[in-house]
């Protein structure tokens, strides 16, 4: 039952994201960011929805079950960013209508006049996010395994998902992903409620219940404490977030932004989607839960099924099962047009536009079989990778941040310095030296360093700059 309840969820979703748009897009501008045309509505759940994946409602659960109150780092940082988005959101979407951008990449390459910027923002930008795409992927096999504990209905599922994501991403773009959003976010809302009330009623008389006897059984995990997660880790990883989103370095995060209206559309949501993301409370609870009946060896990420297989009916747990696949092919859906249009327009770099269009088409089509084929056959060559997903990624906060100025302090030359510094220092203390770090969150030391560096190779830009003006103004040196 539950199976078929799996299969019918993904074939709905799949058919929703064709429904987004009547014809197919004509252009790559229409396919990636909708013609600039998406009222408050669609605005929401495309951007509030974006925060809801795989990782949100398992991963959550499953670090409140590990980690305890340490998983409550991911409140704070959305309402955080979401502030400084209200302020850079207009200018940000004005300078992408008046300049016709699609992508990060689009916006560096133009603000540094430098193409080699915007190329290896693209690159890293891939190179980050292609993981993520993985995990989405990944995610949908673990979903319907864990509650079938049948590996080829994981895989089929994989299967099916992925080939649906691809063809009504190619038919219908972000209109496509839109569409599937108001699904994913209702269903999502809804199983959610449910499971806040049924879990914690069925294992320990309700919400109350489940802190009371937390406090008596594992008061350890109502308190940050000393480990893998601590105060440190916490702080740090609460900035990371933060700066990441509120500088926008996801590069997926970009046609949505760049869909809107007008920038009023924008303001009122980041005026109202703090409220909506203490949503996250919701499997936070769950995993709270699962601490008193699941062993602790257990993989966290199971947890939220588990516990609604033991407390629920199987057409409700086949609901839940639909509404956690949507958390992996709706946003799977939008990292593809992310990285599709990075190779189109700041890679591959081909002058026509439709020769552009079938590259952005091509690219959908082969991330998404790699992503595919990785996570059935190899599902953790990846794995690595994804740690630099946010540490990686929000080495481009500088670079963004002293775009959105209106007049560039700094020229291309020490922005490079900097990515490239930041970027070395988190590879090697992910990779080869991990205990250098401790808690501290990689990504903000290594945006330390790329701060620091790209101070310095300012201020050599403008010493050596400085006499070739008193040169040219004709004057003595």
């Amino acid at each position: 039952m539950i199976l078929a309840f799996t299969l019918v969820g993904i074939v709905l979703i799949g058919v929703l994201g064709f429904v987004g748009r009547r014809r197919p897009a004509a252009d790559l501008s229409e396919w990636t960011v909708g013609g600039r045309k998406f009222g408050a509505l669609t605005m929401w759940f495309l951007q509030a929805g974006e925060v809801f994946t795989t990782f949100t409602f398992l991963g959550m659960a499953g670090l409140a079950f590990s980690g305890g109150v340490a998983a409550m780092y991911a409140l704070p940082y959305v309402p955080i960013a979401y502030v400084v988005l209200f302020f850079l959101a207009k200018r940000l979407w004005q300078m992408g209508k008046d300049r016709g951008y699609l992508t990060q990449g689009d916006f560096l390459e133009d603000r540094f006049s430098s193409r080699a910027l915007g190329t290896l923002s693209a690159v890293l930008g891939v190179i980050f996010v292609l993981p993520y795409l993985q995990l989405q992927i990944t995610g949908l096999g673990l979903i319907v395994r864990l509650v079938t504990g049948d590996q080829a209905s994981g895989t089929l599922s994989m299967v099916a998902g992925s080939v649906l994501v691809v063809a009504f991403v190619l038919w219908a773009g972000l209109r496509g992903v839109a569409a599937t959003s108001y699904f994913k976010d209702a269903i999502m809302l809804v199983v959610l409620v449910v499971l806040i009330i049924a879990v914690p009623a069925h294992f320990a008389g309700g919400v109350s219940g489940v802190f009371h006897k937390i406090e008596q059984l594992h008061p350890e995990k109502l308190f940050v404490h000393a480990g893998a997660n601590d105060h440190t880790w916490f702080i740090t990883s609460m900035l990371v977030s933060a700066i990441g989103v509120g500088l926008m370095t996801l590069p997926h995060t970009w046609p949505a932004l760049m869909s809107a209206r007008d920038p009023k559309v924008l303001r009122r949501n980041y005026t109202w989607m703090p409220i909506y993301e203490l949503c996250l409370l919701l499997p936070m609870i769950i995993g709270f839960a699962a601490i008193l009946v699941v062993p602790q060896d257990s993989d966290p990420n199971g947890v939220l099924l588990t516990l609604s297989k033991d407390a629920l009916p199987g057409w409700v747990t086949g609901l839940v099962v639909v509404a956690a696949t949507a958390t992996a092919m709706v946003p799977a859906a939008g990292i593809l047009i992310g990285i599709s249009s990075l190779v189109a327009r700041n890679i591959a770099r081909v002058r026509s536009e439709r020769r552009q269009f079938w590259i952005n088409h091509g690219t959908v089509v082969l991330a998404s079989t790699l992503a595919l084929v990785l996570g059935i056959f190899r599902p953790d060559l990846l794995a690595n990778l994804l740690l630099l997903t946010y540490s990686g990624s929000v080495q481009l906060a500088p670079a963004n941040l002293l775009g959105f100025l209106k007049k560039v302090p700094v020229g291309k030359v020490p922005v490079f310095a900097g990515l490239i510094a930041g970027e070395i220092v988190v590879i090697w203390l992910t990779f080869f030296d991990t205990k250098l770090a401790g808690t501290v969150n990689v990504g903000l030391i290594g945006l330390a360093v790329n701060v620091v560096v790209l101070a310095v190779a300012a201020l050599i830009e403008r010493a050596v700059a400085r006499p070739a003006e008193l040169t040219e103004a004709g004057e003595p040196l």
